[in-house]
């Protein structure tokens, strides 16, 4: 053997001990829920900190015209809306044919994002527990207007400087090989209702260099991150959906002891060893049966034919002539901390908040989830893995019983006691104007189980976690219940 041969044999061997240890490296970081006020790696409290970064800077989003946007324009001929530079983004029109709903077929707006951004968390650790890097981020649609989102976030007009504004910071670790040791690098979906086919890279890096905070970012464990996933509109959708691809499964290893059957059964199902009710096999199946027995027909029109279903392009909106649905606004940034300090753009307003359910039961002892294979507008694959319950708006007591997905009154009536979860939490804000979500996740413990359509099926969280793992297989608000999910596993509730 030579010794090149010999070496690499040695570096892979290495390498396996590392993957070996870190499982137990990531539930240490789970495991530690609060903070150190006195710590040298991230002194003062989490609040304290976040109030300062508010305070420091100055954040104004300001409603506008369409003419005011500053490089913005509606093409003659198509009517689409666009950037002079042809970079960022567009919002065209979308012809959509989708079976098995109430309505069949119709025409939208919708934003065209083709080229795919950073999501990346960079780890670190101190102390023998890794450290995420987080920054408090302003974006214009947001809710706040800071929330927690990772170390970079970044689209690749601005990582490649279209914006003419100043680099991204920590970037390098994410898009130069050798920073750092990857434990996770997956594109993912965004939202199908109101993006066509977008995807971003979902990164995980931990390094070993000397990283210098800057101003606007600091140091969390998982588990603090974990509590706060469960406040409302602060951990933002980016974060969330990088945090769900963490492997943080399982084999008889989670530290402490369940307190309640919940708890212990959700354990038990982070544990690839657990026993399931279907197998990998048997699951990969019924999501590509559902691609190939669902359809999806999707055709990018002018934006202009959409005025045949009823939007309209006014001079500051478009909208639908109902007022339901959502609409595009016109706003004017400014944000003292960003890489532009003043831009204008385009955002998606919906109409009315929308709502995402996950049931969960125990199955032979062990914790299952319903999801479901959930066919959108704009989603690459026909169908991916979505939540229990999933609407947009969200549905209430005059919603025709036609228009009300399944489980979706089994979800609302559960009573206090099997609600695990139920927050309020913001979507991308970068594209989408006060977009917010209800999140609950019900669990119906080890009684009879519903009837469940073909469309649904029973999936362990460590089955759940293998998912992830695949590009395009786990829709988006799929990411942040399976992220909830996982910060229960030492208390069992939020």
């Amino acid at each position: 053997m030579s010794q090149s041969t010999m070496t690499s044999v040695r570096a892979r061997a290495a390498g396996d001990r590392w993957e070996g240890d870190l499982t137990r490296r990531l539930l240490a970081s789970a495991a530690l829920t609060t903070e150190d006020p006195g710590s040298r790696i991230a002194p003062g409290t989490f609040h304290d900190w976040f109030a300062e970064q508010a305070r420091a800077h100055r954040y104004v989003t300001s409603r506008v015209g369409f003419p005011a946007l500053s490089g913005w324009r509606f093409a003659p001929g198509t009517g689409n809306l666009e950037h002079e530079s042809g970079r960022f983004f567009t919002v065209e029109g979308l012809r959509v044919h989708r079976d098995g709903g109430p309505v069949e077929s119709w025409t939208q707006p919708v934003i065209v994002q083709p080229e795919i951004g950073v999501l990346g968390i960079l780890m670190k650790e101190f102390g023998g527990v890794l450290y995420c890097l987080m920054q408090a981020k302003m974006e214009p649609g947001n809710i706040g207007p800071l929330q927690l989102s990772p170390t970079v976030q970044a689209t690749r007009s601005n990582y490649t400087g279209v914006h003419r504004g100043r680099r991204v910071p920590y970037l390098e670790y994410f898009t130069e090989s050798g920073r750092g040791r990857v434990l996770t690098d997956v594109l993912q979906s965004e939202q199908g209702a109101w993006f066509l086919h977008k995807r971003n890279r979902n990164v995980v890096v931990v390094t070993d260099e000397d990283v210098p905070v800057l101003d606007g970012f600091r140091w969390m464990t998982l588990g603090r991150l974990g509590r706060l996933l469960h406040a409302d509109n602060l951990v933002n959708m980016d974060a969330r959906t990088v945090l769900a691809s963490l492997p943080l499964t399982a084999a008889g290893e989670l530290p402490g002891t369940a307190d309640d059957a919940f708890t212990a059964a959700l354990r038990r199902s982070m544990d690839p060893a657990a026993g399931t009710v279907h197998s990998m096999t048997e699951i990969l199946s019924w999501l590509t049966a559902a691609r190939s027995r669902r359809e999806l027909r999707q055709e990018r029109i002018p934006l202009a034919e959409t005025a045949r279903d009823g939007w309209t392009t006014e001079s500051e909106v478009i909208r639908h002539r109902d007022g339901e649905y959502f609409s595009v606004i016109a706003v004017d940034v400014r944000a003292g901390n960003r890489e532009v300090s003043r831009w204008g753009q385009p955002l998606l307003a919906p109409a009315a908040r929308g709502f995402a359910g996950l049931l969960t039961a125990r199955i032979g002892g062990v914790l299952h989830v319903l999801l479901q294979a959930q066919v959108e507008s704009g989603t690459l694959n026909v169908a991916e893995v979505g939540p229990t319950v999933m609407c947009l708006p969200e549905a209430g007591p005059d919603t025709p019983d036609e228009h009300r997905p399944p489980f979706w009154d089994l979800v609302l009536s559960a009573p206090p006691r099997s609600r695990r979860l139920d927050v309020v939490l913001s979507e991308e804000g970068g594209r989408f104007f006060h977009a917010v979500t209800r999140y609950v996740i019900v669990d119906a413990g080890d009684g009879p189980l519903p009837d469940v359509p073909r469309d649904h099926c029973w999936i362990a969280v460590h089955q759940a976690a293998e998912l992830l793992r695949h590009s395009n297989y786990v829709n988006v608000q799929a990411r942040t219940l399976l992220a909830c999910l996982s910060t229960l596993w030492p208390t069992g509730r939020a």
